[in-house]
């Protein structure tokens, strides 16, 4: 999870892990699968946030393969963010 911190939605710039879209994180001898969602559907920039986790997550020793599950179920809602991402969107 400190890993998926450091990378940031490229519109808001917050944490992806604040916004609340990473649903699950399980490793296994260095393999890597996350669970994660996004705020809608539509939104095109999935690629981009998912080259920056296993950009970031390479960098931990020990990590050998990086898999990034996509999905809306459930769906996201603004429960989901962390404190510091209301106060960061005047929620």
């Amino acid at each position: 999870m400190e890993g998926l911190e450091k990378v940031m939605d490229p519109e808001l710039n917050i944490s992806i892990v604040d916004l609340g879209l990473i649903l699950a994180v399980h490793e296994n001898k260095g393999n890597v699968h996350i669970k994660m969602t996004l705020t809608t559907m539509g939104c095109p920039l999935f690629s981009t946030i998912e080259e920056e986790i296993k950009k970031k997550l390479s960098q931990i020793p020990g990590i050998k393969n990086i898999i990034v599950e996509l999905t809306f179920d459930p769906p996201w809602t603004k429960d989901r963010l962390s404190s510091n991402a209301k106060a960061l969107l005047g929620l």
